[in-house]
């Protein structure tokens, strides 16, 4: 099969779910209007419609207002928040100039409704609503900032200060700015902006009738330089502020766009800023910054892998989604160009998901378009001979802006501190987005990833070499034993449909096809050490991997009370297809001697060939209501059942064998706000994980069940500085286990045991100055096992410490100088589940230094800046891999 061809069944399952799909679209309420944004920063969250619609907007002086009133305002302190059932989405804000200045409006239409009060603090007026959140149509909050609108105002912010309290605030160059405030039934809250110079200088208007001030300044600071003149244009810059590096809302842990306070389950986001400030380009990078998770992949290696509150998290385990649908595939080949943030839901996440793992999910959001143009380019040096460069483009393709497209490209040619090692990676990624109406959207999304690597490390190097004492010395770590080439294909094409039924109720629908193509030609895998502790015996591998996934989800988001008792109901069901093709040949391999390599001896004879075919068949339904019982208690419920069926046919056998199963997986969770800044959480949640193959005696094994009970506390510390401290006792239970009289085959007896603290940080401490920090202690061990009871797991260090922290000078000369700072600390771990040897613990110490001028930026990364020898995971003792030594990465990029 042809990568982007499809069969001629699935074309046809495809096109009908298309059209049924496509048939909503005829219904089509109005959306209330958005957008605040400009062409280099966005709004956005995976999986739900955020309306990218901009029109002209008629200036203050030339909209009629019949029903126009103004209201006199007078300083008052914070108020307290407003229940949550009287809370009113504003959808939009918008600004234009005016002969004035400049007037905010905040959308809505249930202007009448708000609450305001004002006060000033220096040069800032502020202005409080208690009552109100900025929502998108699609539920998604977003974050408003124009900067430099205009002569004497150097800044108007509008931010969601908690869960249901909108501040905006006005900052004025040398004085107070004056603001007078319109309330139209049409358009919402208008704010209009004098400052303090242009309100002094200019006399009010004639034709409009006097409007009295929100407050008016105590002092009228003459500006240094005179204001512009009214037949000069005003740069007005709006943008869509990014999230920075504190995210409030996540779609990981409901499937809808839910405040992170409000989930009662540890969710942590690594979000743009911190891959931008860290120039992270792989997985293993982005997620270093996750309290908990730790890598369990070699770092040369196309497929990535991670051990989250103990447990193993892989690709093909059900524990990596792409822009909230399973994909089996989402870390293979990929490069962070094309990557919006990283979230990862810490424990169990089959209620929502399916089948995987414990340990944790982690949800890949892509970039999305922009509603205005944005070219950017960026090239990146290091040593290691590491070249990378990459483009992200978007603009609306029609006038309207309803049709609009962004592409994200990158290719980067690198070496490893590992002899003979070359990497080459090139990945595309076109979305284009089409705004039916106002209550629908359609997506269409695909990428490309093409990964080829030369003698790249393989499986690591022997303990007795590394961490052990070896009477015949030390070898130097960049040490390679792999003499075979890698190369993979990853792709994917599909589309998301969403469509609004009225404010209350939403349809989501999407499919997605996946290709991966891989080929290992002669990739040595150690199969032996000789007693002589410097002899490696090996297997060449030449295997080929021609796996497709197909996923097909559709859910029905919707709000309604009951009496005071409010409900957020999500009601949907997803299909996942998996076929896996296999074929493997395994020669002998000349063995290696480790302190003097000898490379480029001939292959020995075949040892051992497969080839089979796995298909597998998932289907799963799923229900969640999230209940607010008061406006400070909410509870959430879900529950999913899925069903599987799965054939694996063995063509050199001529043997076909099947099996399936099924499972129900529930969670429950309460949040509890004591005050407004402080949410206490407890929550229980179950897993499962389909465990293929039969016991000695023919019985089919029972899938692996997760069992997480986790408490909490959740803490605005301020209102851009968040922490999350959990507790938690998770337990994975019919593991299996080696049968202690067939050793050739397993039963499932086993179970493992992991508890443990997290503490996490994150946000603005102060401005320019922002963290993101966390503290784990994990406690992971075998509880039943033939061989390994008591033991601890594997790749799991009872503590670890991550800390990065970066500080942008705000004003003055050398405004947009900025530094960052990363500790990294990581405790000893067990090399294999037998326990027979430990990893040493290790602190690796990271750096940056950059610089921001307008569209323009330079950055300079260093990492392990002191050159720490260290080891980043076992897989056995064969396979022990060294950390990366001090690296050097010199980033330029433009926006234009």
């Amino acid at each position: 099969m042809k990568p982007w061809c499809l069969s001629g069944s699935v074309r046809v399952w495809f096109l009908m779910s298309l059209s049924g799909c496509l048939s909503a679209i005829a219904i089509s309420p109005g959306w209330a209007e958005v957008k605040s944004g400009n062409q280099n920063q966005e709004v956005q969250s995976q999986g739900n419609f955020k309306p990218l619609l901009t029109r002209k907007i008629l200036q203050l002086s030339e909209v009629e207002r019949p029903s126009t009133s103004a209201i006199m305002l007078v300083q008052s302190p914070i108020p307290e928040a407003a229940p949550i059932s009287q809370v009113v989405q504003v959808t939009g804000v918008k600004a234009n100039p005016t002969e004035k200045g400049v007037e905010v409006i905040l959308q809505t239409t249930q202007g009448e409704q708000l609450q305001i009060n004002n006060r000033s603090q220096g040069n800032n007026f502020i202005a409080d609503i208690p009552n109100a959140q900025l929502r998108l149509p699609s539920g998604d909050a977003f974050t408003f900032r124009s900067e430099k609108p205009m002569a004497g105002v150097s800044e108007i912010t509008v931010i969601n200060v908690d869960a249901n309290t909108i501040r905006l605030t006005v900052t004025g160059e040398a004085g107070l700015p004056t603001v007078e405030l319109f309330d139209s039934p049409d358009e919402g809250l208008i704010f209009s902006v004098a400052s303090a110079a242009t309100s002094a200088q200019q006399p009010q208007q004639p034709e409009k009738s006097p409007q009295p001030q929100l407050e008016q300044p105590t002092t009228q600071t003459q500006p240094n330089q005179p204001s512009a003149q009214q037949d000069e244009p005003i740069e007005l810059v709006v943008t869509g502020e990014q999230d920075g590096y504190d995210v409030t809302d996540s779609s990981t842990g409901t499937r809808t766009d839910t405040p992170l306070r409000d989930i009662p389950q540890s969710i942590q986001v690594v979000p743009q800023q911190v891959i931008k400030d860290q120039q992270a380009v792989r997985l293993e990078d982005a997620l270093r910054n996750v309290t908990g998770a730790t890598s369990s992949a070699n770092p040369s290696s196309i497929r990535s892998g991670f051990n989250i509150r103990g447990y193993g998290v892989s690709e093909f385990s059900g524990n990596f989604l792409r822009n909230g649908l399973r994909d089996n595939f989402a870390s293979s080949g990929l490069d962070l160009s094309n990557v919006e943030r990283v979230e990862v839901l810490l424990g169990p996440a089959s209620v929502l998901f399916g089948g995987a793992t414990p340990g944790g999910t982690i949800n890949i959001i892509t970039k999305q378009p922009l509603p205005n143009p944005y070219y950017s380019a960026e090239v990146s040096i290091g040593n290691y001979d590491f070249y990378r460069g990459a483009l992200d483009l978007s603009s609306p393709l029609n006038e309207s802006g309803t049709v609009s497209y962004r592409l994200n490209a990158s290719y980067q040619n690198r070496g490893t501190f590992t002899d003979f090692t070359e990497i080459r990676t090139l990945s595309i990624a076109p979305v284009v987005s089409w705004t039916i109406s106002n209550s629908t959207k359609l997506t269409f999304e695909g990428d490309f990833s093409d990964f080829e690597s030369e003698k790249s490390i393989g499986f690591g190097l022997p303990a007795v070499v590394t961490v052990l004492e070896n009477p015949n010395g030390d070898i130097p770590r960049n040490r390679n034993i792999n003499e075979g080439s890698n190369n993979v294909q990853v792709g994917r094409i599909g589309y998301r449909l969403e469509h609004k039924f009225s404010d209350n109720w939403s349809l989501f629908n999407a499919f997605r096809y996946g290709f991966y193509r891989g080929e290992d030609i002669g990739f040595n895998r150690a199969s032996r050490l000789l007693p002589d502790n410097r002899t490696l015996e090996r297997i060449a591998e030449f295997t080929a991997i021609p796996y497709d996934n197909y996923n097909f989800t559709t859910n029905i988001t919707g709000k309604f009370s009951t009496g005071s008792i409010e409900h957020q109901l999500l009601l949907g069901f997803d299909f996942d297809k998996l076929d896996q093709p296999l074929q493997v040949t395994q020669r002998f391999a000349a063995p290696i001697d480790l302190f003097n390599p000898v490379y480029g001896q001939p292959l020995g004879a075949v040892l051992s060939t497969l080839n089979q075919r796995t298909q597998t068949d998932s289907l799963g339904i799923y229900i969640q209501d999230i209940v607010s019982l008061t406006n400070n208690l909410k509870l959430l419920l879900g529950l999913r059942f899925d069903t599987f069926e799965q054939t694996q046919e063995n063509f050199i056998a001529n043997t076909e064998r099947s099996q399936s199963g099924e499972a129900f997986s529930p969670r429950f969770g309460l949040v509890y706000q004591p005050i407004e800044t402080i949410s206490l959480y407890a929550s229980y949640s179950r897993s499962f994980s389909p465990t293929i193959g039969t016991s000695f005696d023919g019985s089919v094994f029972q899938p692996e069940r997760g069992t997480q009970y986790e408490i909490g506390v959740k803490a605005d510390i301020s209102d851009k500085l968040f922490a999350t401290l959990a507790f938690y006792d998770l337990t994975r239970t019919n593991v299996l286990t080696t049968n202690p009289v067939n050793t050739g085959f397993s039963i499932q007896t086993g179970e493992q045991n992991s508890r443990g603290v997290e503490l996490n940080l994150r946000g603005e401490i102060l401005p320019g100055w922002n963290l993101i920090a966390g503290y784990s202690y994990i406690d992971a061990k075998v509880t039943e096992d033939t061989f390994n009871a008591g033991n601890r797991l594997n790749n799991t260090p009872e503590n670890a410490v991550n800390l990065w922290t970066t500080y942008e000078i705000q004003q003055g000369t050398l405004q947009g100088l900025g530094f960052g700072l990363g500790l990294f600390f990581v405790g000893e771990r067990q090399g294999d589940l037998a326990n027979t040897f430990e990893l040493p613990s290790y602190l690796r110490t990271d750096a940056a230094i950059f610089y921001k001028r307008e569209r323009f930026r330079a950055t300079i990364n260093l990492r392990n800046l002191f050159d720490v020898n260290y080891f980043e995971n076992a897989s056995s003792r064969l396979g022990v891999v060294p950390g990366e030594p001090f690296s050097l990465q010199g980033t330029i990029s433009w926006e234009f």
